[in-house]
Parts: structure tokens; sequence; C-alpha cells
């Protein structure tokens, strides 16, 4: 009987660990400013930063940052090494069959970026014969694969968005395409400044590009019920807005 009970306070210990344990929120390792990125205390800062620390106060969650390769971070969740994905990440379709999403927090266009004295207009025409350079597993990827493999003389994927800037700037590619406003961060850099411009924002394709940003879940979980009470309760209480005016100077929620 002594045994009984103690092997069921054990367990019960246990699970009150489990129950207690951070939530593990799967962010790319790699810098995306002014989303998420590092600061020189090796500490994780950003939009995302921020938005996640908000939401998880408002549903009263202990929540852990946990960088994870950004084309593993799918499998990583799916396996359970983190708990949830906050990474920019759009709600696809092709996503869906394997996740499920929160409500969306932001929804910003795609633009395309080029040298500071190219002509390239961000279409078939302008792209015809060029190098596109995209960071891999991104609907960034699919949407260039769709639109532009046609066309295109490569398509050149990256493990980062940051390497990608980086060969245009040296000119070893002609144009890139990635989230609009993590490339105007780019451009609103000296770096950027110095080597490059905006060609304009492509064509919206929902289908490919998705309904905007939300947070990544296994399927089923019901965490997704209480994320998305937050999102609402911070959006509704103006923490939302608050958030946002410290880093844009314009609404990013989207349509």
């Amino acid at each position: 009987m002594k045994k009984i009970l103690l092997a069921a306070a054990a367990t019960l210990a246990l699970g009150t660990a489990v129950m207690a344990a951070p939530l593990k929120i799967g962010v790319a390792a790699e810098p995306y400013p002014p989303f998420t990125s590092p600061d020189a205390s090796g500490n994780w800062v950003g939009w995302e930063i921020d938005f996640m620390n908000a939401v998880c106060k408002e549903a009263k969650l202990e929540c852990v940052v946990t960088p994870t390769a950004w084309d593993g971070i799918i499998p990583a969740l799916t396996s359970g090494q983190i708990d949830v994905i906050m990474s920019s990440m759009s709600i696809t379709d092709e996503r869906m069959k394997t996740i499920d999403f929160s409500d969306k927090y932001y929804k910003t266009p795609a633009m395309i970026m080029v040298g500071k004295d190219s002509t390239i207009t961000p279409d078939e025409a302008g792209l015809t014969g060029k190098i596109i350079g995209v960071q891999v597993s991104t609907t960034h990827e699919a949407y260039t694969q769709a639109h532009f493999a046609s066309v295109a003389s490569e398509i050149k994927t990256y493990q980062t968005q940051d390497e990608a800037n980086q060969d245009l700037a040296a000119g070893r590619i002609d144009a890139v395409m990635a989230d609009s406003i993590a490339l105007q961060a780019f451009l609103d850099s000296d770096a950027g400044k110095a080597c490059c411009k905006s060609a304009g924002m492509a064509k919206d394709d929902p289908a490919i590009l998705g309904l905007g940003v939300g947070f990544g879940l296994r399927k089923g979980d019901p965490l997704k019920d209480t994320l998305n009470a937050a999102i609402k309760a911070i959006r509704a209480n103006g923490e939302y807005d608050a958030i946002t005016k410290k880093y844009f100077t314009f609404d990013i929620y989207g349509e």
C-alpha cells in the first residue's frame, strides 16, 4: 500500500512539473529584424518578441524563446521539441495539412528588392532572365517557383534572408523577394541604403502567400483557443497598437 501511495505521489508530482513547464516558443534561429533577432547580450528582441510576451501575459502562460532552424521548425513542432511556432510563419493551406494555426496577428505584402541602379519591375516581364534570391522553405520561395521559374534564369535559395540580401548587395543575384517589412528594415540600414532599393510589391496570391501570419500549433492543440483569445484581447485593449508603434509608423495587422 505504501508503495502504491508513493508511486501515486510521484506521478502527481511529475504531472504537476509537466504542467508547470514553460511553453517553448520556436523562433527561427537566424535574425529576422524587426520581428525577431538576438541583441548584443544574446537576448531575443523585436516586434514578435514583444507581441509574444503580451500574449503570454494575457493568457497567463510562462513562455520561453526556443531558437530553431527555420527549415526544421515544423518538424520540431510536430515532434514535440517545441510547443508553438512564432516566426512570421504565413498561414497557408499547404502548411495546414500538417499543423494548425492561431488567428492571424499580422499581414503585410511581399516586396521585390533590387540593386539601387536596377530597372527591374516586380513582375514576370521585369524578372525575365534574372537570378532571384529567396529564403528556403518560405512562402516567397513557393511564390517565385510558381510565378517566375519559367522566366528567371535561376531561383537561388538561402538558409537565411540576410544571406540573400548580402548576395544582392554584392551583385551576385539580381533581386530578392521577402516580406516587405523585413526588407524595408534592411533598406533603412546603412548597408541597404548603399546597395539596394524596392522594385515594388509583388502581386498578391493568397493561395501561396497565405492569409497572414499566425502561431503554428500541433493539430488539435487546445492551446489554439487560448492564444486566439489573448490575441483578441490585446488588440481590443490597445496593447497591440502600443507595441506596433514602437517599431512601425503604420498598421501591420492588414485587412
